[in-house]
């Protein structure tokens, strides 16, 4: 299958001056899951997801379990195993998912710094399993992601406990700590009418600005020149985040919309040359607490992070 770039995507692309690199790059771009790839899914123990309410809102999460509990067999779908006890009610993914619905997949290692982003569409949903169909695969670069080990293991057989859960439309003051020491999140998108993208970000610890209560600005790095993300929001603006807590083992989402800035002054070097950020306003925010099925043992920080001035 020939990838074509969404009109959103040339967009951005053209504006970069990065659009020969991006049609050069798409060409890992399939509709299944290579071979290759297929062990790697099998064995994380951790996925990021992207959904979208009924009402337009694009939300992201996190979803945990043992090894085995994310495959893909024949390379055409992937599955989810998760029991319906095992499902924590109040994690947006749950609560969004129905059959025929979009669904964006990032497989994330942190250990390793590998990814693998899958985008389709939900074609089965039972007590024991979800299946999503393949619209698009393909790896993502290695940038930016702190390196962590997980520790611990994910009980299947356990029920979900509840989770104590804060919910608000301007950050408070646990929320906004939690985002202010993050060094990682994972943004949720989409184009009108298209299929949902779950991605990474990770930067130096505090490379999410809270400008207000509502508004946040993240740079946007070098990557890969397809700019799948921010081609989404030239159409879109609406967004979800999740930013984990990998300390205390709590997960932040927020959902809203984002407005990408071009050819920023950036005097501390914060956007590692691009000039790019974008803002991201708060609709309304979910803090999770014990959301998180794995301890995290911090390793080390990405080299690609920029060296921001003070």
């Amino acid at each position: 299958m020939a990838y074509a770039f969404h009109e959103g995507e040339r967009a951005v692309q053209a504006r970069a001056g990065e659009s020969a690199i991006a049609v050069r790059n798409a060409g890992v771009i399939t509709d299944t899951v290579i071979a290759g790839a297929r062990p790697f899914i099998e064995k994380q123990v951790m996925v990021a997801t992207a959904t979208r309410t009924d009402r337009g809102q694009v939300w992201a999460s996190l979803l945990f379990g043992p090894p085995g509990f994310l495959r893909s067999p024949e390379g055409r779908r992937i599955e989810i195993a998760s029991a319906r006890a095992q499902r924590q009610a109040d994690d947006p993914f749950w609560q969004e998912l129905d059959l025929g619905s979009q669904a964006g997949l990032l497989f994330i290692e942190l250990s390793t710094r590998r990814r693998y982003r899958v985008n389709g569409h939900v074609e089965h949903v039972d007590g024991q399993h979800v299946r999503v169909a393949i619209d698009e695969a393909y790896p993502n670069c290695p940038k930016y992601i702190q390196r962590r080990h997980p520790q611990g293991v994910v009980d299947e057989a356990s029920p979900a406990q509840p989770a104590s859960v804060q919910r608000g439309q301007a950050l408070d003051e646990a929320s906004a700590a939690l985002l202010d020491a993050a060094d990682t999140l994972f943004i949720a998108s989409g184009a009108p009418g298209g299929s949902l993208d779950a991605s990474h970000r990770g930067g130096p610890a505090g490379f999410i600005e809270r400008l207000s209560a509502r508004r946040l600005r993240v740079p946007d790095y070098a990557g890969n020149s397809m700019f799948n993300t921010l081609g989404n929001l030239a159409l879109d603006p609406a967004c979800g985040l999740v930013i984990p807590d990998f300390a205390n083992g709590r997960l932040l989402h927020l959902t809203g919309r984002a407005e990408l800035l071009w050819d920023q002054a950036d005097p501390k070097g914060l956007t590692g040359g691009t000039g790019r950020f974008w803002e991201f306003e708060i609709e309304a925010w979910l803090l999770r607490e014990h959301a998180m099925a794995l301890s995290w043992e911090f390793l080390d920080a990405s080299p690609f992070n920029p060296k921001v001035t003070a």
